[in-house]
């Protein structure tokens, strides 16, 4: 088989220490953490999209990347090079899993027969190359969002018939999953949104994304598909609004439909940032609600108003984040998707082993912080001394229902001094920083 990074080296650990460019600092896959080693807790997972299909475009210029595959003389060679770049990369990363597309990995024909064929041929290559390289896949999922057919949206479209396009779109995706043998399903609505509700039937628009996915429930039961569905929330950015805005959001759509038993949370970092949340937030909410699936780790400038989908370099912020995750007692079946791309400027091939490894050693830098944390409990302490009311007296009988608002009144009123404590915000933010310090 071909080898598309010559100049790269099978990447090794060689602890903070060291001064090699290509070469961990802190993953160190086979330390254990926790009862688990960190290739088992982080599932690290390879974004073919962004890795192996991005141009490095923007709204301003054209694409800037240089890479070996670029010499293909048709689109489907252009597919099998791109696919053995894939495993390449993976092998050389030490990465187990990625997560596509459908039209990242096979072009799109003239007609939705001759797509499909298009598709089955390299699955059947991709299939061959995930055996011979001991690779998984930890989801697929469909694009709907760039083709101009979905100009008004898919499941959410004012066109039956592109409604039905979506549909079956949809089914082949998820056929090829489960022959791929992923672990999960992803819905990303990235067109699934209005610009204005002076043309917008926002209701039929809501029940028929709900009909969407109680069809797409039914399918994969009549398949045997028993991977995890998620669905990854998104606020604006293409659409002024999408009905995905947020954790919550979802959590409340799915329940109106009665479909919360049926799926759980795909997070992206950048994406909570665009929702003014911060990663932790989304997190944290998914993992409380039950729902936590898996996330895309990246980190997005709050200072711009779109998905710049940098690498995660924010330590803070991927402390925080594993946190919730061993609170959460892992991601699995889910993992950590490095829904990120190399800046439109950091265009040669050796720029993308350098960007998984800044990646792949903050999170595995915050993982361990991460568990310090917890095996110390000095937030979990703090939080159980804040809420200690609750836990005694009147507090336990308004945690048990045994109170009313009669009865609360009556204490209220023979309850004359009531004494708050400080919350020590900047005490905690400095103790997570001595971790981060000290680690």
């Amino acid at each position: 088989m071909r080898e598309y990074f010559a100049n790269v080296p099978k990447i090794k650990y060689e602890g903070k220490d060291s001064k090699n460019p290509l070469a961990f600092k802190y993953y160190n896959p086979d330390e254990v953490v926790g009862g688990k080693t960190m290739k088992e807790h982080l599932r690290f997972t390879l974004s073919y999209w962004h890795t192996l299909t991005g141009a490095g475009s923007d709204p301003f210029g054209v694409g800037t990347m240089l890479r070996p595959w670029d010499c293909a003389e048709d689109e489907m060679e252009l597919a099998k090079m791109r696919m053995e770049a894939n495993f390449e990369l993976m092998d050389k990363l030490g990465i187990e899993y990625f997560a596509f597309h459908d039209r990242d990995i096979a072009p799109e024909g003239k007609t939705l027969a001759d797509t499909n064929e298009k598709l089955d041929e390299i699955v059947a290559y991709c299939k061959e190359l995930m055996q011979k390289h001991g690779k998984k896949l930890l989801w697929g999922t469909a694009n709907m969002f760039g083709n101009p057919r979905f100009v008004h949206g898919a499941a959410t479209t004012c066109n039956a018939d592109v409604f039905a396009y979506a549909a079956a779109q949809t089914k082949k995706a998820m056929d090829v999953t489960k022959e791929l043998g992923g672990e999960n399903y992803v819905f990303w609505g990235g067109r699934e949104g209005y610009e204005t509700l002076l043309n917008t039937d926002l209701g039929l628009e809501q029940d028929n994304l709900a009909r969407f996915f109680q069809m797409a429930v039914d399918y994969a039961k009549k398949i045997g598909f028993t991977g995890q569905f998620l669905i990854e929330p998104k606020p604006k950015e293409p659409t002024k609004h999408q009905y995905d805005f947020d954790v919550a959001t979802v959590l409340g759509f799915l329940r109106k439909y009665n479909l919360e038993k049926y799926f759980k949370m795909n997070i992206e970092a950048n994406h909570a940032t665009l929702a003014q949340h911060t990663f932790q937030h989304e997190v944290a909410v998914a993992r409380v609600n039950g729902v936590l699936g898996s996330l895309d780790v990246n980190q997005g400038d709050p200072n711009l108003g779109w998905d710049t989908d940098q690498f995660p370099t924010n330590i803070y912020d991927a402390t925080m984040v594993m946190y919730e995750v061993l609170k959460n007692g892992g991601i699995a079946p889910g993992g950590l998707n490095f829904d990120a791309k190399t800046r439109r400027a950091s265009f040669e091939p050796e720029d993308l082993f350098l960007s998984y490894i800044a990646g792949m050693d903050t999170m595995a830098k915050g993982l361990r912080v991460a568990y310090s944390l917890l095996d110390d409990a000095v937030l979990e302490n703090n939080t159980s001394e804040r809420y200690k009311t609750f836990s005694e007296g009147i507090g336990k009988d308004i945690v048990e229902g045994k109170v009313d608002f009669e009865s609360l009144e009556k204490y209220a009123l023979e309850n004359s001094v009531i004494s708050n404590k400080s919350g020590r915000q900047e005490y905690l933010e400095s103790v997570v920083n001595q971790y981060i310090f000290n680690d």
